[in-house]
């Protein structure tokens, strides 16, 4: 039996990606669209799946190898081929009853999807993923929807990846909502007048005339349950204008960290895909219009122009000429964390106000609380008076507790602070949920929990987000004040460095003082400098007299 090559498919703008894991073997039994090998790049990691079924012959990588469209992977001795000649020979054979009967099966087939009622769409084979959290779901009741089309995002600590729909129709329910946790198998939407790609290929290739394939529709009626090809490639979403973005989910994951709406960037690949370089090209465009008050970010061509902010080229440096060096690459954390907070510094008009707070009471209190509870082992962080009173500036100042989409002003009714946590690997941002709720030993105890995890590498998506505001502390290092960078899509930021004693005048007489630095960052299109200058007033006097917070 002849064998076939199986090759690196499509896998949208991911270059000389690095196999890191080889998940089958010389002699094994491979099926359609199982998972052959993973790879990752510097911004995720995805499974390549094959394109035949058949027994593994050879294998033509291993890890460590780089591979990109078109890599040979591995040669398979095909499954399937023996029966063609069987299949020939009951097409030629003069069969005149079928011939006579044909006419009726043709149409069923046809419709066998839609007169199935209800099919159901669960999530596919995606790897190794396990309990992965859907952080966004594309579809709503009503949508129409294609095959292929993706109809949630779900986030692991390694990667997101969007699970497409392998049938096309209307939907008629949605099961998952966002923070909910998926597996393979989980259902995930029901579409009313659907039919799977399989079933609608052989449907459509079924000419009434034909004998041969009248007699077949009985193994591709289109089955109850639908469970779909491993994570699409490509993957569309419907646009304002009714035309799908046609963008890979590497591509899409890029928009998401940029900030970006997939649906507006412009594609200039081949039929229209959306390329990196198209996004960025879409940013840029986005700056130049906040410096210039240009059009809109589209009209910013992909060469690298961006109107009135374009810049020379990064210098290109030769550091070795000058003495010994060494190269390190960046960790995965600050990779993203670089990307993000470089939009945000660019896309957000950043103003920052200071204050100085009277904590001395506070710290008093605080120390005393400690030495009663010292054999319950519970220790109170001055984060947890923090957070409690950002909690009740955001309850008296709700714009701040807000997010902006477009032109429209999302104020939030939870209160959910995040804190940056340092760790080996650079900052992270955990979420304390329902601070609001909580009091400041039980908010203690979830900081030092959540700070552990963290400097372990073990944060989960979701214990990441959700923030409403969050606080950067330089306490325990040093520092007088300084300009924390906006957690989008948050409007401000507290910024925290170590307090000292100062000398401060009560009317008649200087007395020492213990005195906490603020440096408040806020989003100028949603705030104004009054307001930012009550909030930091009210902060400082709820420190200053803790008891306000009950207020």
């Amino acid at each position: 039996m002849a064998l076939q090559e199986v090759k690196v498919p499509d896998i949208g703008d991911f270059k000389e990606v690095e196999v890191i894991e080889v998940l089958v073997k010389v002699g094994d039994t491979i099926a359609k669209d199982q998972s052959l090998i993973t790879v990752e790049s510097d911004k995720a990691s995805m499974e390549i799946p094959s394109a035949a079924a058949g027994v593994i012959k050879e294998l033509k990588v291993k890890v460590g190898d780089k591979v990109g469209e078109g890599s040979l992977l591995l040669m398979v001795e095909a499954a399937g081929a023996a029966p063609a000649p069987v299949a020939s020979a009951a097409a030629a054979s003069p069969a005149p009853a079928p011939a006579a009967a044909a006419p009726a099966p043709a149409p069923m087939a046809a419709s066998a999807a839609s007169s199935a009622g209800p099919v159901l769409v669960s999530v596919p084979d995606i790897g190794d993923f396990k309990d992965v959290e859907v952080i966004e779901v594309m579809v709503k009741v009503g949508d129409i929807i294609r095959t292929e089309q993706s109809l949630i995002t779900v986030e692991s600590d390694k990667a997101s990846m969007e699970i497409p729909s392998s049938a096309a129709g209307a939907v008629v329910e949605v099961l998952v909502k966002v923070g909910d946790k998926v597996n393979k198998g989980t259902p995930l939407v029901k579409l009313a007048g659907a039919a799977s790609a399989p079933a609608a290929a052989a449907a459509a290739a079924a000419p009434a005339s034909t004998p041969a394939v009248a007699a077949a529709p009985a193994p591709v009626a289109a089955p109850t349950v639908v469970t779909p090809a491993p994570m699409a490639v490509t993957a569309a979403a419907p646009v304002a204008d009714g035309k799908p973005a046609h963008a890979s989910p590497s591509v899409r994951a890029f928009a998401r960290e940029l900030g970006v709406d997939i649906n507006r960037v412009p594609g200039t690949g081949p039929k229209g895909r959306i390329t990196p370089d198209d996004v960025r090209s879409y940013v840029k465009g986005a700056v130049a219009q906040l410096v210039s008050g240009a059009p809109a970010a589209a009209a910013a061509p992909a060469s690298g122009g961006g109107g009135n902010v374009s810049v020379i080229d990064w210098p290109k440096v030769d550091f070795s000429k000058f003495g010994e060096i060494e190269t390190k690459p960046l960790s995965r954390i600050k990779k993203l964390s670089g990307a993000n907070l470089h939009r945000n510094w660019v896309m957000i008009p950043h103003v920052t106000n200071h204050e100085d707070a009277d904590i001395t009471d506070l710290e008093a209190f605080r120390v005393k609380l400690n030495e009663e509870n010292a054999k319950s082992g519970a220790k109170l962080t001055m984060l947890a008076f923090l957070i409690k009173a950002c909690v009740a500036a955001l309850k008296k100042f709700p714009e701040f507790n807000a997010s902006l989409e477009g032109e429209n002003l999302v104020l939030k009714k939870y209160f959910h602070i995040g804190f940056a946590a340092d760790t080996p690997n650079g900052l992270v941002v955990p979420v304390i949920r329902d601070a609001d709720e909580k009091g400041v030993f039980e908010i203690a105890k979830e900081t030092a929990e959540l700070a552990a995890l963290a400097r372990e590498g073990k944060l989960s998506p979701a214990q990441m987000q959700g923030g409403c505001f969050s606080i950067s502390s330089l306490g325990g290092i040093g520092g007088t004040y300084f300009t924390p960078i906006i957690n989008a899509p948050e409007v401000a930021i507290l910024g925290v460095c170590r307090s000292t004693t100062k000398p401060v005048w009560n009317g008649s007489e200087f007395a020492p003082r213990l005195i906490l630095p603020l440096s408040l960052s806020w989003d100028h299109r949603v705030i104004d400098g009054a307001a930012a200058a009550r909030f930091n007033t009210y902060l400082a006097t709820v420190l200053a007299d803790f008891r306000r917070v009950m207020l």
